[in-house]
């Protein structure tokens, strides 16, 4: 390993380089709680392109394990460190390339936060919509290895619709450019969406080129609904879809996060509120009305205690400014294990009460917040600090929910990633010809499996 090292620093940047152990244990994992991580030897903070190509041949080279980071935001540990290995950070990888206004494109490398490319696209008129909740603090690389969505991807889609191009380095350290900058191209295999979602497993994305959308054009009216039950909320949300609805945006946060955040940021609720739905449209004029109207019906049919209008751009990012700083809020609470479950529009009330019944019988708090338009649900799992116990039951609620959701037609990761943390989830949902494809591929893209190893889906011994 010293060799690697001295290598390494032989050939990089000064500083790109560090074995310190506090740099080691920072980048060994990122925030998904409980996921097995071990210490890597070194963390290499890459600023170029070449410094990526030269890391992974040299990584190659000595056959060593090469796990890409971006900021450490994602739950489900697919940044965790494998002990030994190399972490190769594109925090520093922050460049946006270009912006081409004419055609609606932009040119990032990896390490560019996702908000800080929406508000520079933003100074010419443009947008890019995939909007997870981690937008102010995830990286566009870390976006495009997980396939992230967000609050917009209801309507407007997830990661990969807004993907064009990707420049990827590959396990030998040759570097290949995919995709296209042009409306349409259908020649050869869409390898940039194969890249997509991958989890750093095939190649490592040093740069993407990501379709943007014209800024106007949209007046953002918010529904805002109080339910007294969390199934009320999930009929309602069955009832939008059901009514051939499709908002900008209709999430769902329940009793516990709605408290959490209200006590932390001194807000008051309605008395009795066990959940709230967020709905917005962003149509313009009288259709944005009418949009409005019909969701606001289908809310108080479904139970709605009290549903609301807003209108005003202020009021309306305060609103949902409450769905996105849920997480962090119930993170105060205690360690908290994040699923990110995806059912069919029509199983959402069941998949609530499904929820609701787990975290009964395992006797442990559940909050829920929800991409609830699309179906994807997060249901946060709390357990106190050092309490082995309630981290047992908490871990038979996870699996429980994995296997309801796939009960129900879902699937076990609608937007976190596979990581570690849902392989087993994974092992269950992919059938045998599918992982055989799975493997068939990182074997041909990574055939000394150096990259990113055991994430993205279980090797095929592993279910066997």
């Amino acid at each position: 390993m010293n060799d690697v090292v001295e290598d390494l620093t032989a050939t990089l940047p000064p500083g790109a380089v560090s074995t310190d152990a506090e740099t080691r244990e920072r980048c060994s994992r990122d925030d998904a709680e409980w996921a097995d991580y071990g210490l890597p030897a070194a963390v290499v903070f890459a600023t170029s392109v070449d410094d990526v190509v030269q890391t992974v041949r040299i990584a190659a080279e000595h056959d060593i394990p090469v796990v890409p980071r971006g900021a450490g935001t994602g739950l489900s540990g697919g940044a965790n460190a494998v002990s030994g290995c190399l972490v190769l950070s594109l925090e520093r990888m922050t460049e946006v390339i270009e912006v081409n206004v004419a055609e609606r494109y932009a040119v990032v490398q990896a390490g560019v936060l996702n908000d800080d490319l929406r508000r520079h696209v933003a100074e010419v008129g443009l947008w890019y919509p995939p909007d997870p909740a981690s937008m102010s603090i995830s990286t566009i690389g870390g976006n495009v290895a997980t396939n992230a969505g967000g609050i917009c991807c209801v309507k407007y889609g997830v990661t990969r619709d807004y993907v064009l191009g990707l420049t990827v380095v590959l396990a030998d350290g040759r570097v290949a450019e995919v995709g296209r900058t042009t409306a349409k191209g259908v020649t050869g295999y869409d390898l940039a969406a194969l890249f997509v979602g991958s989890e750093g497993t095939l190649g490592i994305v040093v740069e993407a080129t990501v379709k943007l959308l014209p800024l106007g054009g949209r007046e953002e009216r918010a529904i805002v609904g109080y339910f007294r039950s969390l199934t009320d909320a999930g009929r309602a949300v069955a009832a939008v879809s059901s009514a051939g609805i499709v908002p900008s945006a209709l999430e769902l946060i329940d009793r516990t996060c709605l408290h959490a955040v209200a006590e932390w940021q001194g807000w008051d609720l309605p008395e009795g509120a066990s959940a709230l739905l967020l709905a917005k449209v962003d149509e313009p004029g009288d259709r944005g009305e009418e949009l409005a109207g019909r969701i606001a019906d289908a809310f108080l049919a479904a139970g709605g205690a009290q549903v609301e209008h807003a209108v005003d751009p202020e009021e309306v990012a305060r609103l949902f400014a409450a769905r996105r700083l849920a997480y962090p809020a119930l993170e105060r609470l205690g360690p908290v294990l994040t699923e990110d479950v995806c059912v069919p529009h029509s199983a959402v009330p069941e998949m609530l009460a499904r929820i609701e019944r787990a975290a009964a019988d395992e006797d442990v708090v559940i909050a829920n917040i929800a991409h609830a338009g699309d179906g994807n649900l997060h249901p946060l799992i709390i357990a106190p600090e050092g309490d082995d116990e309630a981290k047992r039951r908490a871990k038979r609620a996870f699996d429980r929910i994995v296997a309801d959701c796939r009960a129900l037609g879902g699937t076990v990761t609608g937007e976190h990633g596979v990581g570690l943390l849902k392989l087993p989830g994974a092992a269950a949902e992919l059938s045998p010809v599918v992982l055989d494809l799975h493997a068939s591929i990182k074997q041909a893209l990574d055939p000394r499996g150096i990259l990113n190893p055991g994430k993205a889906f279980p090797e095929r011994s592993a279910t066997r």
